[in-house]
């Protein structure tokens, strides 16, 4: 068994770059990125999580083209950098998990690049509403988080 662990790892390291999806953000290598500022974070607790997605798997479980997770360490803005495949046009949603707890919960917030209306009829923009084009290089865009209170849905005042 042991002797067939090692070369499936190799196997997996020898996997085309193209093939991988990025969860670890950027690093000087990174020809292509994304610095998302998000503001409005409820009390700086928990972890965010920014993920990059192309139109055709905008919002499908899964189908994000890039991951990033960090811990917000008492902020309430911070930024966040993710790869950039490629320059495109791309769809960007963020999750702030308040309690770290990996899984959705009422206090939990979210927020979409171009921050679009969101209701809790509509928590899911068209990807038209959040679609931002991204050059070559670094580009920058700020989301403002969104949280439920009580039957509507918006930033924390």
């Amino acid at each position: 068994m042991a002797r067939l662990i090692l070369p499936l790892a190799l196997l997996a390291l020898a996997t085309p770059a193209t093939a991988q999806r990025n969860t670890t953000g950027c690093t000087a290598a990174t020809p292509h990125r994304l610095i998302v500022t998000i503001r409005g974070v409820r009390a700086g607790t928990g972890d965010v999580r920014v993920q990059l997605y192309d139109e055709p798997g905008f919002l499908e479980k899964g189908r994000w083209l890039g991951r990033v997770e960090a811990p917000t360490n008492g902020r309430r803005t911070l930024e966040v950098c993710i790869p950039v495949p490629r320059p495109g046009t791309y769809g960007v949603a963020v999750r702030h998990d308040a309690n770290a707890n990996g899984k959705s919960d009422g206090g939990d917030g979210g927020a979409f690049s171009r921050d679009p209306g969101l209701s809790l009829l509509r928590l899911k923009p068209a990807f038209a509403q959040v679609a931002v084009p991204l050059a070559a290089g670094t580009s920058r865009i700020a989301v403002t988080m969104n949280y439920r209170h009580g039957f509507s849905v918006g930033p924390d005042r």
